[in-house]
């Protein structure tokens, strides 16, 4: 069954599925699943085949108490298993070059490291459309998948910006190197972008979790760091409102390039 809309659920809105065989044909359909909650120390019978099906496609399981399932589903009947389904099936990293390559343009992308808000994310998918980027990239864990929240914050702009959900952010990012990709970190210490030469060429953009920014992992991966200018009181914004503005400011050194 899928679960009714509620104030408490309103992050996956319709796109929670429980109860054993509902979430067994989902798996089955090969339908993009973020998530898969099963109710700690429920191993019997077909839970079992849910689980191991989860694994062979590399979806996320995490163990629930019942009364963590029961809300996720609003009381539902869910036999001691939940999904979350995406809003939309997911890209590949391959599907945007390719679509840069179609379009004749340099690869631009985003890439979300940790992003666990929503509307943070849904935000930033809205600005990848709006400057014309090839796609946004998210990992599997500790980051928001495609849910309802995401679509509303989106407004719209989902139905246009193809994401992808990589296992790994460091590996896609050696991945991009490869394909000839320059990556930009954002950090306070990092060249500011008033000052630095103009981004040109593919170039894949980091923005870096609400509270702790770009890991440290990831900004060693990064070959160069910028940073905004800051002239207030605050020394931090949010994460969608920084990756806003450095979207635009590639996109600002594009068109000049262009000009020229």
């Amino acid at each position: 069954m899928r679960a009714p809309k509620a104030e408490n659920n309103s992050d996956y809105s319709n796109w929670v599925v429980f109860g054993r065989n509902p979430v067994m044909e989902i798996l089955k359909s090969g339908r993009a699943v973020d998530k898969l909650f099963v109710q700690k120390g429920s191993r019997e019978g077909s839970i079992q085949k849910i689980i191991s099906l989860a694994r062979e496609r590399r979806i996320v399981i995490s163990e629930a108490e019942k009364p963590k399932l029961d809300s996720l589903c609003q009381n539902g009947a869910h036999q001691g298993v939940v999904c979350f389904c995406a809003a939309k099936e997911y890209s590949t990293v391959s599907d945007m070059l390719d679509a840069a390559k179609q379009r004749g343009e340099d690869a631009f992308l985003i890439l979300c490291d940790e992003i666990n808000d929503p509307y943070n994310l849904g935000a930033i998918i809205r600005t990848a459309n709006a400057v014309g980027a090839h796609g946004v990239i998210i990992p599997k864990r500790r980051s928001v998948g495609l849910s309802g929240a995401v679509v509303k914050a989106a407004a719209g702009a989902l139905e246009y910006v193809s994401v992808a959900r990589v296992t790994n952010l460091a590996s896609t990012i050696d991945e991009l190197k490869d394909a000839g990709v320059w990556i930009y970190g954002s950090d306070a210490d990092g060249e500011s972008i008033l000052t630095k030469k103009r981004i040109t060429g593919p170039a894949a953009l980091v923005i870096g979790s609400e509270g702790a920014g770009i890991s440290q992992l990831i900004r060693k991966k990064c070959d160069y760091m910028l940073s905004i200018p800051m002239r207030g009181q605050i020394n931090s914004l949010n994460a969608s409102v920084a990756g806003g503005i450095l979207m635009y400011e590639i996109l600002r050194d594009r068109m000049i390039t262009d000009k020229e």
